[in-house]
């Protein structure tokens, strides 16, 4: 039926679009709201406690990961983060926390969830929030890589040969082995207790596209092994005064193996809900299920980007991966830079609100742990994450709660949006909406 001249409409025509909304209204379950956008915000490695399997992963002679608790364990070395906003939407009401300030009267629904996939790594992690755990874990290769699988990457690449092959960490492999790199042109390769296969190469001196080609040369040929993400590290020479002589940029890029079932994701861009990925959030997806993507240089930067989509997103699912609380202070061991990570994505998570809409749902979280303080290994911790949800329509001061899966998340986010999704995973919507 067409609209009247003008713009105008009959009030047949009203009428028959007011029915459509609330038909597509009642399709919800439990006849709860429906949100024109769910902004995914992911904490990366900000984890709240260890599981009750944590002692079977990390360094087993010495306990495993067991004991490990990222949050309360930095503001035990460094004091608690002013982080007013976090504290206001309850993350220090969120059972097991227990050093950081809790609100008197939460805004926000809080809880935490357990990660039921066999790893604490960001694939396994992320792809769990997107409905789709994992029966078993990824492959590890404490031992390096085969000579075999090396020299058919080096061939195909025209590089001769390779520098490292080890597990390390890799702020110490690049400056160990950084110049070494440079004087004979062989990119360093090495790995840690996740599942990848970390390329590193200065910038200028090998080329960052050329580091990328190699990386996705690398990809096929492990795709048979399993592994779960291929990273280009490119490095470039720190500042003069700098302790260290090399840095590592933001221009790191993931190649990731696709999930092997559908996710959220791709339930909402089948339907035509756009999805927008900012971070590495395309890299770790392997750009599968979204429809932009949205490169970024930090958590300053990633807020930033967020925020101009909460002022220019029309709507659908923003998913947003900040990394520097892992990158930079989680595997660094830095607590007090976590600490301060922390208070700056608080104060910039208030200006971003000034902007949200009434038909927003907000969602906070993390992917695993790593805990600052742990000394056995520099590797993530396999911990409980957080579970924080904010809006105009959510129930200030509701206990989520432990849930049973990260998977939680991806079912909320279809059952706000409005999209059939038959992945693993509970809703809460209806738990936490007005």
């Amino acid at each position: 039926m067409k609209s009247r001249p003008g713009g105008s409409k009959s009030l047949r025509e009203t009428a028959e679009e007011e029915v459509a909304a609330q038909s597509r209204q009642h399709e919800i379950e439990g006849d709860v709201r429906e949100y024109r956008r769910v902004f995914l915000i992911v904490m990366d490695s900000l984890g709240i406690g260890a599981l009750p399997d944590a002692h079977t992963f990390g360094h087993l002679e010495s306990g495993g990961d067991a004991g490990s608790h990222t949050l309360d364990h930095i503001c035990q070395a460094a004091g608690p983060p002013t982080a007013p906003r976090l504290m206001s939407l309850g993350l220090g009401n969120v059972e097991g926390v227990e050093c950081f300030p809790a609100a008197v009267i939460p805004e926000g629904a809080y809880g935490r969830m357990v990660e039921v996939s066999a790893g604490k790594d960001t694939t396994t992690g992320h792809w769990e929030m997107a409905g789709v755990p994992l029966d078993r874990a990824f492959p590890v290769f404490p031992d390096g890589f085969s000579d075999e699988l090396l020299g058919a990457i080096a061939a195909e690449a025209g590089i001769y040969g390779w520098l490292g092959n080890e597990p390390a960490s890799g702020t110490e492999i690049i400056e160990r082995l950084g110049q070494e790199s440079i004087d004979t042109g062989k990119p360093i390769v090495y790995t840690s207790a996740d599942s990848v296969m970390q390329i590193a190469a200065h910038e200028k001196h090998f080329g960052r596209k050329r580091l990328r080609l190699l990386c996705r040369i690398a990809r096929r040929h492990t795709k048979e092994l399993g592994i779960a993400r291929i990273i280009s590290r490119p490095f470039v020479d720190a500042k003069a005064g700098a302790p260290e002589t090399f840095k590592r940029t933001y221009n790191r890029r993931d190649f990731s193996l696709l999930p092997p079932k559908p996710t959220v994701l791709d339930a909402l861009k089948k339907a035509g809900v756009p999805v927008v990925g900012v971070g590495k959030i395309g890299d770790i997806f392997a750009a599968q299920g979204l429809t932009r993507t949205v490169h970024t240089n930090g958590n300053a930067n990633g807020m930033v980007r967020t925020h101009e989509c909460v002022r220019e997103q029309a709507a659908g699912l923003i998913f947003v991966n900040l990394v520097d609380f892992d990158m930079l202070y989680g595997h660094r061991r830095d607590p007090e830079g976590y600490k301060g990570c922390i208070e700056e994505f608080d104060e910039a998570l208030g200006k971003l609100e000034i902007d949200r809409r009434d038909d927003d749902l907000f969602l906070i979280t993390a992917d695993h742990g790593n805990d600052p303080t742990n000394q056995q290994h520099t590797d993530h911790t396999r911990e409980y994450v957080p579970i924080l949800a904010f809006g105009t329509h959510v129930k200030g001061g509701h206990d989520l709660g432990t849930r049973a899966t990260f998977a939680d998340v991806g079912a909320t986010v279809a059952h706000a949006l409005n999209v059939p999704f038959g992945g693993a995973g509970t809703s809460f919507l209806k738990e936490i909406s007005k």
